[in-house]
């Protein structure tokens, strides 16, 4: 039985593609074992998951809400500068014109 070249490198090719499936897989299953007990050690147990990702969203809303305040703060303090700016140079123009 003759066995060709491109024979062999199919065998070859097949197992290391296999054996790095299987190296990949057991990573996988270490890394979620990982990810568990971390999450387990926090209190968070698996079942708490969609707790979980609700309170993320309702903090990413708060977030967004506190920053969007935050803009629309800025711009009543920048309105309010400009407007008492704006009544003191009239203030002004009033007095010179006055006299």
């Amino acid at each position: 039985m003759n066995i060709t070249q491109d024979e062999i490198r199919a065998v070859v090719a097949e197992t290391l593609a296999k054996q790095s499936q299987l190296q990949r897989d057991e990573i996988d299953a270490v890394v979620m074992r990982a990810i568990v007990t971390i999450l387990t050690s926090f209190g968070i147990e698996e079942e708490d998951r969609k707790e979980l990702r609700a309170d993320f969203q309702h903090l990413r809303r708060w977030r967004k809400s506190v920053e969007q305040a935050q803009s629309y703060t800025f711009k009543a303090v920048i309105t309010v500068i400009a407007t008492g700016l704006v009544g003191a140079v009239w203030l002004g123009i009033k007095v010179v014109l006055g006299r």
